[in-house]
């Protein structure tokens, strides 16, 4: 396997990253980068670079509400990672798929949780099983649709839209930016014209709409947004 040690936390290279990024794309090839990232932590997923290990706060708040009131309630976690988010909605008594385009990934999540019981699976966003249309309750994104480029993007909301059963919720983390700003960055943040394709075209409901600065130094400017299936 190629050296992809620039990949790993105590020696990330953002410059080598957003390189091996812009490659895959200028393929036509957007998603075959992922395994990269996962495969390069060789079975330890604090390697991670992007992995915060540990579930989000929007997201926990936002499950703290049970707004949904059905015995048996069903999320998608889109893009799993090492596993967070999908062992929260868990424990709040989801029935959860998670999946992830990287078998890496997915075998991360099934080595450090043995006994889960989420289902983790690799599936392809673009290409998921025809009996997940319209079926969740509850879909999570985070960060996936500001790693693609270009129609991707469109793609990807759509397809993330079509896993929504009536009135159900889809929760959006990604970071942000003004329109007509950082147009040729990776990872290329969402501007609110992009976010608003949730209800212009998927018409959706807009529940809720945050835009927030996160922690880090510098800090990174966000939206979390919460949308709801008519």
């Amino acid at each position: 396997m190629k050296d992809l040690t620039f990949l790993k936390k105590e020696s990330f290279s953002a410059s080598k990253y957003k390189e091996m990024v812009k490659d895959y794309q200028n393929k036509d090839n957007p998603t075959g980068w992922f395994e990269n990232i996962y495969k390069s932590a060789q079975g330890n997923y604090k390697e991670v670079f992007w992995a915060d290990l540990e579930p989000s706060s929007y997201l926990l708040s936002w499950l703290e509400k049970d707004l949904i009131k059905k015995d048996k309630k069903r999320a998608c976690v889109i893009g799993c990672g090492v596993g967070d988010d999908a062992e929260a909605l868990s424990s709040f008594g989801f029935e959860v798929i998670a999946f992830d385009i990287s078998p890496s990934a997915i075998q991360l999540c099934k080595n450090r949780f043995p006994n889960t019981k989420v289902t983790y699976i690799v599936a392809d966003l673009f290409d998921y099983p025809k009996e997940w249309f319209e079926s969740f309750e509850l879909v999570y994104e985070c960060n996936t649709i500001q790693v693609l480029p270009n129609n991707y993007r469109k793609l990807a909301r759509k397809a993330m839209s079509g896993l929504l059963t009536k009135k159900g919720y889809i929760l959006v983390s990604c970071r942000s930016r003004n329109e007509n700003e950082q147009k040729d960055i990776i990872p290329l943040p969402l501007a609110k014209s992009e976010m608003d394709e949730f209800i212009l075209i998927d018409r959706l409901k807009e529940i809720e709409f945050l835009a927030y600065d996160d922690n880090q130094e510098p800090s990174i400017p966000h939206f979390f947004a919460i949308y709801q299936k008519n």
